[in-house]
């Protein structure tokens, strides 16, 4: 096999050293903002409405250890209903181990919450995010938010959090999650909430698979924004499949 200069081959790493790899900094006091996006070789961030159309076995690999690192998963609601989120599953014993290496994660060892980001507090009590989870999710909304949608949300296990009056900015979003200790943010998705992430310039990095495949059609990119941006990123690792998936880590310069 032709090797690509710099770049390491998945196979050669055992999952301390992907751990190692995907790290987020030590004593963080804010909050650091890590997004997590697959796209098609032609840069289609879904395959059939759905980000999971393109997973690999890689890809799934990696959002699994992400996951494991992260101290809050950062949704978006059109994501939770396209993608029928539930709340994320852990192996507690690899969550206390990362976090005693500094990795991040829960002493106890408990999954990250889902933090949902939703104006309107437009979510159906009765859905995934609800009923198939370990830990309560967290719904970020407005004080505008019809109170009946904010009860039921708050009777079917969540925690209502009122973030804006009438919309959501993202440092008052990043703020609400800093309140709670939670530093190590993990975005994903979708493309409009991380498009506004972007905007305001609060995205630390990237870890970004490129699917082996060509989509065409009309699928939209990772991010979406109203005005379009430069933002300056190094590549930190460059990881390869055999089956052609491409894993690399794009850190903010």
């Amino acid at each position: 096999m032709q090797r690509i200069p710099n770049a390491i081959q998945l196979t050669e790493l055992d999952p301390d050293g992907l751990a190692e790899l995907y790290a987020y900094p030590t004593s963080l006091d804010e909050p650091w903002v890590r997004a997590n996006f697959v796209a098609s070789i032609d840069g289609a961030a879904t395959a059939g409405d759905k980000s999971a159309g393109l997973g690999t076995p890689a890809d799934k690999q990696v959002f699994l250890l992400l996951r494991e690192l992260a101290d809050v998963i950062l949704v978006g609601a059109g994501t939770v209903r396209a993608e029928n989120y539930g709340g994320a599953r852990t192996d507690a014993r690899r969550r206390r181990a990362l976090h005693g290496r500094s990795f991040g994660g829960h002493r106890d060892g408990s999954p990250p919450p889902i933090a949902v980001v939703t104006a309107s507090a437009a979510l159906e009590p009765g859905c995934r995010l609800f009923t198939d989870t370990e830990v309560p999710p967290l719904i970020i909304t407005t004080a505008t938010a019809p109170a009946d949608r904010k009860r039921a949300l708050a009777d079917a296990g969540a925690e209502v959090i009122e973030a804006g009056g009438v919309a959501i900015t993202p440092k008052a979003l990043l703020n609400v999650l800093a309140e709670r200790g939670l530093h190590r943010v993990l975005c994903e998705g979708g493309p409009h909430l991380f498009g506004q992430l972007l905007e305001a310039d609060l995205v630390d990095e990237l870890a970004l698979t490129t699917a082996p495949l060509l989509i065409g059609g009309t699928a939209r990119r990772i991010a979406l924004s109203a005005h379009e941006f430069q933002c300056a990123m190094s590549r930190r690792h460059l990881l390869l499949d055999e089956d052609g998936t491409i894993l690399t880590r794009w850190v903010r310069r």
